[in-house]
This record gives C-alpha cells, sequence and structure tokens, in this order.
C-alpha cells in the first residue's frame, strides 16, 4: 500500500491520496490537452494507478494534477501537470512542483525526466536541465495514439 502525502497552503491542499481524485476532471483536461488529445477515461484511471500522482484542490474542486512514472528507487519520468487556466498565475504550478520533488519517493530518485514545451521556465526553476546533447534522448512518439480512425 501506497503511503499518502498532503500538502496545505491557504485554502488550497495537495494529496498523493488517489481516492481523492477527480478522474473525470483530471480526463476532461488531458483529452484537451496537446500531449494527450482524445485519450481514453481508462487510460487515464490505470495510469493514475500505476503512478506517483498529485492531486491540486481549491477546497473540494480538483483544479490540477501532475504524475510521475517510476521505480520508486532510481527513476522517474514527470508528466501529465496542469494547473487549470483560472488558477494560473497563482503561483500554484509552482507549489504543485515543490511537493512533488519534497516527496520521499524522488527526493531519492537518480533521474528524473519529464517533456515540455509549455513551461521551460518553471521546471528550470525546479532543478531541471535541458538535454542537448546529440543522440543522448531516444523516443518513440506517437501522438495520436488515443485518437480513433474515422
Amino acid at each position: 500500500m501506497k503511503s499518502i502525502h498532503a500538502w496545505n497552503y491557504q485554502n488550497y491542499n495537495i494529496t498523493t491520496d488517489s481516492e481523492q481524485f477527480d478522474i473525470e476532471a483530471i480526463h476532461s483536461y488531458l483529452t484537451r490537452s496537446t500531449w494527450a488529445g482524445g485519450i481514453d477515461i481508462d487510460t487515464v484511471r490505470k495510469s493514475i494507478c500505476n503512478s506517483l500522482c498529485f492531486g491540486l484542490f481549491d477546497g473540494n474542486e480538483q483544479i490540477g494534477f501532475a504524475r510521475v512514472v517510476t521505480d520508486s528507487t532510481t527513476f522517474g519520468y514527470l508528466c501529465d501537470v496542469y494547473v487549470l487556466e483560472e488558477w494560473q498565475k497563482m503561483k500554484l504550478g509552482r507549489w504543485l512542483m515543490e511537493c512533488c520533488m519534497s516527496h520521499p519517493v524522488m527526493t531519492h530518485l537518480r533521474r528524473i525526466m519529464l517533456v515540455t514545451s509549455t513551461a521551460p521556465w518553471l521546471y528550470e526553476k525546479m532543478g531541471y536541465d535541458p538535454v542537448n546533447r546529440d543522440n543522448f534522448v531516444w523516443q518513440i512518439v506517437r501522438p495520436n495514439v488515443y485518437r480513433q480512425p474515422k
């Protein structure tokens, strides 16, 4: 069983307790995101079950999320990070990242990676460095894997 961690700031809270997550709200955001457009809700559920996740809440309303795919020992891949538009520019994204990075699992990982095109300045503040060495990072990308053929 995963241990649950929680953080509080003013009326906001962050938890790793997936029982509190609003799966429909997470799915709603991800399906309209640039990186997971068309993702189905069962895939969202499975990804949450198999990852270290952080839900950001304003009272009882889920307004943000972050997910780390990790072996909990050496490696983590940060993904699916968002704060809903109405709550952006309130430093909640930075707080979400600070909470993620302070989690006991995260503090002991040898390598944490992410792919982003939207907020590199935020991740730089958290200690991430761009990978610029030629042929250092390799990938298979299937951007339309969630979209059904028409």
